[in-house]
């Protein structure tokens, strides 16, 4: 029976990315999950970087019009995966997925432990999340004091 990829495995494993692809809407770049990575570990503790600054920092680095949305995501979800493994594995440095949220604001549900946990990082670095209404998730009160410029 073949091994199961570790997250680390998954999130450096050779892909043809980035690639650029004419669409109806222009041109779109699909990045490569590393890429996605390393711009994740440049957020600063106490800064906060939405999925779509994400998308507009490849598209202004690619030269192009916009950025795969669902990749992006997969990418930015795959890189918390990994890093919950590595800090798992006893590493200190790792990527603060956390620290990424939604344009409005508000947690991600697909990262590792949910809302929950992303929200436990967000209060140990000084953010005050406010607790969702209804089927909202939570989000960082005054977020946009924090958003770091890519």
């Amino acid at each position: 029976m073949k091994r199961r990829r570790t997250k680390r495995e998954e999130l450096e494993k050779e892909r043809d990315l980035p690639k650029i692809v004419d669409t109806p809407k222009g041109k779109m770049v699909v990045p490569n999950p590393l890429d996605i990575d390393a711009l994740m570990r440049k957020i600063p503790r106490g800064k906060l970087v939405t999925v779509d600054q994400i998308r507009e920092k490849m598209a202004k680095d690619f030269q192009v019009d916009f950025t795969c949305p669902m990749t992006t995501g997969m990418f930015i979800r795959m890189a918390g995966e990994a890093a919950e493994e590595d800090l798992t594995k006893g590493k200190k440095r790792i990527t603060s997925y956390w620290r990424v949220i939604k344009i409005d604001g508000s947690l991600n549900p697909k990262f590792p432990g949910g809302v929950e946990a992303q929200a436990i990082h967000l209060k140990e670095e000084g953010h005050v999340v406010e607790p969702g209404k209804g089927k909202k998730p939570p989000k960082v009160k005054d977020f946009e004091k924090y958003l770091q410029k890519l």
